[in-house]
């Protein structure tokens, strides 16, 4: 291990020959074009000349001493000219989205306003040679980065752009963020030899990205396997130009790796399959074109400079072991923390952890993976936490990816039924945050093994899935567990009901959903009907064929478009605002429809589960909040403590306000149960259960039309004083019994909406979204399509709550990915909260002393939102 050697004030001159290659010798290229931004009306060129001066006056406001530079990476001028200033005077470029990284590393300098200003944190000590810090591959959220070199950048760049053929007069342009090293390779083997790069930040699957590359004469474009997936569905671009299409970050299927190279032999542009890793700077091998169409699943062979060798491992046949690189690319090691920064080059090999075969023609072809990673879908899964998080209920599994790689094959050991083997799909697919049909569980008698023992997960990458229906379960025993799943329930029996069951919102949308793939149509009272009767309409509807088309729940849709709305907007993917205040009245919906009712439990075990649900609501906010706050600093005490809207500023403010819809439905649960605990109160509203909400929602009124009379200056859409009709609106629509009471109900909430936002777009989406709770009980909706609306309905809370910290990453310049991402971290957390959950509850009754008197169909709710 190299001892640190700090690089001290060395002058200009011996800095200048620190610097890596492709980044100070722009000059060379002279009148060549560099970069190209622009739209395909409007193109601005730079040449390497202007490129060169832009840098050398970026350069000139660095330290003489060496940096760790923060920077955040944007398809953008002013991000490259940063980024190669820093590379072009031996400084240390920290690069990645995530600021927290940057302040734990202590980047000394960052990029502000068209220039690099020091961050006021001392210097950290920084190896002479250490050029990038880099994540690896799907590893967001973690502190370990990849320590690159000068020799590293210097020797890939070249080594890509010679088995590329790259030369001055290519062109490439960003398909893919420049924070991956597979993007960020693109920019550096294009300037190795003085070739352009058109900067965008379109999707590939934006008609105006390719409109671009089509004005601009693109003849380069990288792509990982999602990138051809997206132009399956988007349409192959039309590029007179393309020379070449390269593709990496994950394996593609060898069919569609023959199909491509068919296309391109069809249009006049080359294939190239790579492989590499962040840990090699990028590349590590590389397929040539003439060769993709005969050997679509080989790797190919090593780059130019560098070399394989194959190490034995048990169990494989002669021949296949693990893929051993050696090469000057091979990074400096791994950074765990500022320490780090001063090391030395540790490694001279790379061991990929993938295990491969080489053949007769010297192809290299990778068979799996040693360590327990796959990476499906562009995305590299910890195949051991996933197994992990599937035993937590009390599922024994194995995990493997796929023999073709397509898929996440999951071996169920016993005698699974249909709900086991859905529950194990479900947990799966959020775990990992892969789509659904990417997970295939598989029942076995046993996990397979080896003769030592150990799981053998090449055979459970070879299982093929079994139809669910061959396993045989009476519809009463099947029911029977599917309750006791999703109630999370030891004890049920086919006497038993939802209702008595003390089932409430969140399990009412879980069930209701997977009952309807069962069932059909459900009745209306299915609820307060027992598993034995819900169980004889499962034998009824087997001889009838099964709709396309279900009827959900209208709460249930509203919750999901709703939460999809908050978030797209947010991200800027549209601008569709008002879901929010919706969501306000479909929770004053769940509050009448499940704290609102006996169920069997008398007043004592209301207010307990009402007490739960909001604890299931701010518990977790609370702790998020607090984490985020940690971390960032972000946010202060009053949001902790869900008290911003209480005693914080009357004005919006952001981020303080993110939190706001949550704050509200605190205070309005808690303010409904103490009136409804009142004895008085709780009989009229039981003898009259629609006027008591009309008077209540009339009541609540009162304070909005008075901000608005008296021209009130604070917020008024946002605070629990002037939305609490609607969550009082939701609530009377539950009691509107015929249609005078809903013309009625429907004219007070188009009265209270009118005028609220001063938005009329806004303010039409309310009061549609109130009129549907008012007037359609359900809305027809594709059964395929019954899953995905399920779990973001039943994860919205967990999307709302995370999403301020997902979606800014991605806003800018992909803001579907943004979305999307949003809403598989919201689902993945409330999955996992879910199973933690469950799990304390099956220890907790190994911890009590002294037992309860609590019947078991009591003791357990989950929140109404």
């Amino acid at each position: 291990m190299t001892p640190p050697q700090p690089l001290g004030a060395l002058d200009r001159a011996t800095r200048l020959r620190a610097g890596v290659g492709f980044a100070s010798d722009l000059g060379r290229h002279s009148g060549n074009a560099a970069l190209v931004v622009g739209t395909a009306g409007v193109t601005q060129v730079l040449t390497y000349d202007d490129l060169a001066a832009l840098v050398a006056q970026a350069r000139a406001r660095l330290a003489p001493t060496q940096q760790l530079v923060g920077l955040v990476p944007e398809p953008t001028i002013e991000f490259v000219v940063a980024y190669l200033a820093a590379l072009a005077d031996g400084h240390t470029v920290l690069l990645g989205r995530d600021p927290v990284l940057a302040r734990a590393y202590g980047a000394s300098t960052t990029w502000e306003d068209g220039g690099f200003v020091p961050t006021g944190r001392p210097e950290p000590e920084l190896h002479p040679e250490l050029r990038l810090l880099l994540s690896t591959s799907g590893s967001t959220g973690s502190p370990k980065l990849v320590r690159l070199s000068r020799t590293n950048l210097e020797s890939n760049a070249e080594a890509i752009a010679s088995y590329l053929g790259l030369a001055a007069d290519d062109r490439a342009i960003t398909t893919l963020p420049l924070d991956y090293c597979f993007g960020l390779s693109v920019l550096h083997s294009h300037l190795a030899v003085g070739a352009s790069v058109v900067l965008t930040d379109r999707s590939v699957a934006e008609r105006e990205l390719w409109d671009l590359a089509a004005v601009t004469g693109a003849t380069t474009f990288a792509g990982v396997p999602y990138t051809f997936d997206l132009l399956e569905v988007a349409g192959w671009p039309d590029l007179p130009t393309l020379r070449r299409v390269t593709q990496a970050g994950g394996r593609l299927a060898p069919d569609r790796v023959r199909a491509l190279a068919e296309r391109g032999q069809r249009e006049g542009w080359d294939l190239f399959v790579m492989y590499g890793q962040t840990e090699a700077t990028a590349r590590m091998a590389y397929l040539p074109p003439e060769l993709a169409a005969t050997h679509p699943g080989a790797i190919g062979r090593p780059i130019p400079g560098g070399s394989f060798r194959i190490d034995p491992v048990d169990g494989l046949p002669d021949g296949a072991g693990e893929l051993v690189y050696r090469g000057p690319n091979v990074m400096m090691g791994y950074a765990h923390g500022t320490a780090d920064l001063a090391l030395g080059p540790e490694l001279d090999e790379l061991r990929t952890g993938d295990l491969a075969r080489q053949g007769t023609d010297g192809l290299f072809e990778v068979i799996g993976r040693r360590s327990r990673f796959a990476k499906l879908f562009g995305q590299r899964i910890d195949l051991d936490r996933v197994e992990t998080l599937l035993t937590l209920g009390d599922h024994e599994v194995a995990c493997a990816e796929s023999a073709e790689a397509a898929r996440l094959v999951v071996a169920l050991a016993g005698e699974p039924d249909a709900v086991a083997l859905e529950e194990v799909a479900t947990m799966a697919a959020a775990a990992t945050g892969l789509p659904q049909h990417a997970v295939a569980v598989v029942p076995v008698a046993e996990v397979p093994r080896l003769p030592n023992g150990k799981v053998d997960h090449a055979a459970v990458g070879r299982l093929e899935p079994h139809r669910v229906g061959t396993v045989e379960v009476s519809p009463t025993a099947s029911l029977t567990a599917l309750y006791g799943a999703v109630l999370r329930r030891a004890a049920v029996t086919p006497e038993d009901s939802f209702a008595g069951l003390g089932g409430d919102s969140l399990s009412y949308v879980e069930l209701a959903l997977r009952l309807e793939r069962r069932l059909g149509t459900l009745p209306p009272d299915w609820p307060d009907r027992s598993i034995a009767d819900l169980a004889a309409l499962a034998d009824l509807s087997a001889d009838h064929p099964r709709s396309r088309w279900v009827r959900l729940d209208t709460g249930i849709f509203l919750r999901a478009a709703a939460i999809v709305m908050i978030v797209g907007s947010h991200t800027n993917l549209f601008v569709l605002l008002g879901g929010a205040h919706v969501l306000l009245g479909v929770a004053g919906a769940n509050f009448a429809r499940f704290h609102l009712t006996d169920g069997g439990t008398d007043r004592r075990d209301r207010r307990r589960n009402l007490v739960r649900s909001i604890a299931r609501i701010a518990v977790p906010t609370s702790l998020w909040v607090a984490a985020v706050c940690l971390l960032t600093s972000q946010y202060g005490w009053r949001n902790v403590l869900l008290l911003n809207d209480a005693l914080g500023s009357h004005g919006w403010r952001e981020p303080a306000w993110h939190f706001w819809f949550i704050e509200v439905l605190v205070y309005l649960m808690v303010v409904a149960g103490l009136l409804t605990a009142v004895r008085r109160v709780a009989a009229w509203e039981r003898r009259s259960p629609y006027w008591f909400a009309v008077v209540l929602f009339v009541a609540t009124l009162a304070p909005r039309f008075w901000a608005t009379a008296t021209e009130y200056d604070g917020d008024l859409i946002h605070s629990s004083t002037f939305v609490a009709w609607l969550f009082v609106g939701g609530w009377a629509a539950t009691r509107a019994r015929h249609h005078g009471h809903r013309l009625l109900l429907s004219a007070l909430l188009v009265a209270g909406t009118a005028g609220f936002c001063g938005d009329p777009t806004r303010e039409a989406t309310i009061v549609l979204g109130l009129l549907l709770l008012v007037w359609v009980p359900t809305v027809p909706w594709p059964r395929a399509a019954i899953g995905l609306v399920g779990q973001v309905a039943s994860a919205s809370l967990y999307v709302y709550l995370t999403h301020w910290q997902v979606y800014p990453h991605l806003e800018h310049r992909w803001p579907l990915g943004g979305l999307l991402a949003s809403l598989v971290v919201g689902v993945a957390a409330w999955r996992l909260v879910d199973l933690v959950s469950d799990r304390g509850r099956r220890l907790r009754p190994s911890l009590r002393i002294f037992p309860t008197h609590r019947t078991p169909a009591r003791s357990h709710s989950k929140d109404a939102r």
